[in-house]
């Protein structure tokens, strides 16, 4: 590409993550048991864009990023992606989580912009957990 090209925004956002998986069944239910999400008829998940900005203002966003080849950052799954799934409250989540008997990547960790805890799905893929920020009144 050759310089910056300055246009509106026709993307509104990401509509939809589909994953290959050996054992969909296993995959789903896994979802459903361990982090409490719900099936909808298609068989995916669901989730509501305007609950996670009304829990969380700006602080909710939807954010595609590239990583460099090399990065360790999605260890240690070896699939070329990683999900982060905006929480609510992650503390019922982590104790959900414990009492499934499946283990953390790691330790959960704190920064200004939110907290986050890791693990792996039954794919193999890393599941970074966010908890935005609380919004602030304006």
């Amino acid at each position: 590409m050759k310089g910056k090209v300055e246009v509106d925004m026709p993307v509104l956002g990401i509509g939809g993550v589909f994953v290959k998986s050996s054992d969909p069944d296993l995959s789903r239910r896994w979802y459903q048991e361990v982090l409490g999400l719900e099936l909808n008829s298609y068989g995916g998940f669901d989730f509501s864009h305007a609950k996670a900005a009304d829990a969380f203002g700006d602080g909710a966003r939807t954010i595609l990023a590239r990583f460099e080849d090399g990065s360790d950052y999605f260890a240690p799954s070896q699939q070329p992606f990683m999900i982060n799934l905006i929480v609510e409250d992650m503390d019922t989540l982590l104790a959900r989580i414990e009492a499934s008997g499946t283990q953390l990547v790691g330790d959960p960790q704190s920064f200004d912009y939110g907290r986050f805890a890791w693990l792996v799905d039954p794919d193999g893929v890393k599941i970074e957990l966010w908890e935005p920020p609380a919004k602030t009144a304006a």
